[in-house]
């Protein structure tokens, strides 16, 4: 009897797989995902996980054809931004 692996693609990658899939260290997703700056996630459990979807769309924000255009959207740095409104 012939058996037929089927060979399925992740949907989901936890975060040292998701930060390989985008070029940044684990470290940097984690940041970016307390500063609110980086991709949609789930938590699955007590697990956090990326969708490919999502980490491909989050990328695509940041897509340029020269140092002059403006994009569609902007990937911020994985840190705090300042409040806005505050007193100084």
């Amino acid at each position: 009897m012939d058996h037929a692996i089927a060979v399925t693609t992740p949907r989901y990658l936890k975060t040292p797989d998701a930060a390989i899939h985008l070029g940044l260290s684990p470290r940097t997703l984690e940041k970016h995902r307390c500063y609110g700056t980086g991709p949609v996630y789930r938590r699955l459990g007590g697990r956090i996980v990326y969708a490919i979807d999502d980490l491909e769309a989050w990328a695509a924000l940041g897509t340029r054809r020269s140092t002059s255009d403006p994009g569609n959207g902007v990937v911020h740095p994985a840190r705090r931004f300042p409040a806005t409104g505050t007193r100084g």
